[in-house]
């Protein structure tokens, strides 16, 4: 059995998911498996798959599901301890598992780390914002904001997992705040000062690009966290606040755009979960 499973969801991506593959297979460390769930690709994802490396898992969904079951589809067919993620348009560096299963090894308690990460937008490197700095340790209340953490930087213990479910597959977008917020109550997320990612984003086959007004997925999660999850007193009222914030730019931008009854729901919302 491997140390690592390395799950690799793709759609449409055949050139950039072999990138992706190579990546691994330059790692310095050598115990891990590699599971790419091909999510109902229609150009020659199959084909450069078998061809770059025909004793990989590959996985197939007949139809589009969307990358929260393919993940899901991965972790379940894996059987390592520890799972790392990879986007298909994201790739490594060559020490970035030994790094992490290294710090796993040493910290027997961690349930989940992140590396540092380099973003590549339109070919150009980019700086992230100040927002986007990544915070280590507790990180729940920050996170509330957006999401703090990137699959492809991300490492877990598989009993995490086991813990507090896998990624939500009714979610288009906001799969991984929805995921990492429910650890991050519980757990800290710790930050290995290290870039060991490239991350590439402004291609136009990016979800979080065409999908337009994302807070209501990050609202439809924290409201059914603060129903569902044991949070202290400070993170609830931490999350109700965050929560009214985005209702009332939610709300109101869809009663500027004439879809009153859906902004009233939203700008009501804070007040129904605050009665509960």
């Amino acid at each position: 059995m491997a140390e690592v499973s390395v799950i690799i969801p793709t759609y449409n991506r055949a050139r950039k998911v072999a990138r992706a593959i190579a990546s691994v297979l330059y790692q310095t460390f050598p115990d891990y498996e590699i599971i790419v769930v091909d999510d109902g690709s229609r150009d020659d994802t199959a084909r450069s798959l078998h061809l770059l490396h025909p004793h990989l898992v590959h996985l197939t969904h007949k139809e589009n599901r969307g990358v929260s079951a393919a993940r899901n589809t991965g972790i379940k067919a894996s059987s390592a301890p520890l799972i790392a993620f990879l986007d298909s348009d994201d790739y490594w560096l060559p020490e970035k598992l030994a790094v992490q299963a290294a710090f796993f090894k040493a910290n027997p308690k961690a349930v989940a780390c992140q590396t540092q990460e380099r973003w590549i937008r339109r070919g150009r490197p980019v700086n992230p914002g100040k927002k986007h700095l990544k915070p280590s340790g507790l990180i729940f209340e920050p996170s509330l904001k957006l999401c703090l953490v990137s699959p492809s930087a991300a490492m877990v213990r598989r009993s995490l997992l086991d813990e507090v479910g896998l990624f939500d597959e009714t979610l288009p977008v906001c799969e991984d705040y929805d995921l990492w917020l429910r650890i991050s109550c519980r757990h800290p997320i710790h930050l290995l000062d290290r870039v060991l990612v490239i991350k590439e984003g402004g291609a136009p086959d990016q979800l979080s690009r065409s999908m337009a007004g994302m807070d209501r997925f990050r609202i439809q999660s924290m409201a059914r966290l603060l129903q569902g999850a044991r949070l202290t007193r400070a993170q609830a009222r931490a999350l109700l606040d965050e929560l009214t914030a985005k209702c009332e730019v939610y709300g109101n931008g869809c009663i500027k755009r004439n879809r009153i009854g859906e902004g009233q729901r939203y700008l009501e919302l804070p007040s129904k979960l605050r009665s509960l």
